[in-house]
């Protein structure tokens, strides 16, 4: 595999992408059970581990999404051994922040003390791996020591609690990683279908007295079932494409890290990939849902801390979304 190095002005060999220096994360307080939502939805927690895996979720009540990112920034910063002066930029994915101006990176940037450009990217639950790759060609273009990355979101504001196909899966939290130069950042792929018949999240129509069009909640509307198929289908490719890209075999993979939506869809995957063990496909969704563009960071920190990933193992991680979207980039750790 060709060495993944750019050369500078000055004639010498520096890393084009990064290295994956700390993990942080964080998630509300309050957890709500399955059980929890039957009070007000026609649902049972048999109904829902059955279709999805999940058991319960954190749903914020105080707390808003640039606050659990600044928490999850700093635990990322403190694994990293690394200060907010050392930071030189700070990248977020979220569909959920409390703003549309300022970014949430911004608010980020103030409450850690920090000195640098910042900005956010929405690409729904796709969010993280499009955050990777937009770090990797900045790490590229040089001048970058280190990086803040942070997917964070708070799902509950904007699902339609009555609609038990949406309210049951989603959660909120938050996941961070500090980056710094390195050739860890191996290979990547990523596919658009434009469409917002699937997934769609409307805004606000606003007041203007001339807008006349049809005022849709500016909630999560989604078909399940098309969705379903959708990711089914695009996550095993994206991986065999990365793979490929790579000069890898499913073989040599030591971890799979899918985006936490479905439990169902996880295991399909892990069915068409023969070359990696069951339990390579790293799986929280059980306790967090699905929160978005979060899930992946969430369980990356999860599995840091627990000393499950060994330096030089190689990790492929995968999501679909919104978009329609899906993703992967394949990192060694």
């Amino acid at each position: 595999m060709q060495e993944n190095t750019l050369t500078d002005a000055k004639n010498q060999i520096r890393p084009a992408s990064f290295k994956i220096i700390g993990t942080g994360s964080c998630v509300p307080e309050n957890i709500v059970t399955n059980e929890d939502l039957t009070v007000f939805l026609d649902t049972s927690d048999e109904w829902i581990r059955s279709r999805s895996g999940i058991e319960q979720r954190h749903i914020c009540t105080t707390e808003t999404t640039s606050q659990l990112a600044l928490k999850a920034a700093q635990n990322a910063l403190e694994n990293a051994n690394t200060s907010e002066d050392e930071i030189d930029m700070i990248l977020c994915a979220t569909i959920s922040g409390e703003y549309v101006c300022p970014s949430m990176a911004a608010l980020v940037q103030r409450d850690l003390g920090a000195q640098c450009p910042c900005v956010d990217l929405s690409a729904a639950c796709t969010g993280w791996i499009y955050l990777m790759d937009t770090a990797s060609a900045f790490f590229a273009r040089g001048g970058i020591r280190k990086m803040l990355l942070i997917g964070a979101e708070s799902m509950s504001r904007i699902l339609n609690w009555h609609d038990r196909s949406t309210a049951v899966l989603f959660g909120d939290g938050a996941g961070a990683v500090v980056l710094e130069p390195g050739d860890n950042y191996l290979a990547s792929s990523f596919v658009t279908d434009g469409n917002d018949e699937v997934i769609a999240i409307p805004t606000k129509n606003g007041i203007s007295p001339w807008f006349a069009n049809e005022q849709k909640l500016p909630l999560v509307h989604m078909d399940g079932q098309e969705t379903y198929k959708f990711a089914v289908h695009n996550l095993p490719k994206r991986i065999d494409e990365v793979l490929e890209k790579a000069g890898l075999k499913e073989e040599d993979l030591d971890w799979v890290i899918p985006h936490q939506a479905n439990k169902r869809i996880i295991d399909s995957a892990a069915r068409r990939m023969k070359g990696v063990p069951e339990d390579r496909f790293c799986v929280n969704l059980q306790k967090y849902g699905n929160t978005s563009a979060a899930s992946i960071p969430l369980v990356l920190d999860e599995w840091n801390r627990a000393g499950k990933f060994q330096e030089g193992d190689l990790l492929v991680m995968v999501a679909f979304g919104g978009g329609l979207s899906s993703a992967a980039c394949l990192v060694r750790w």
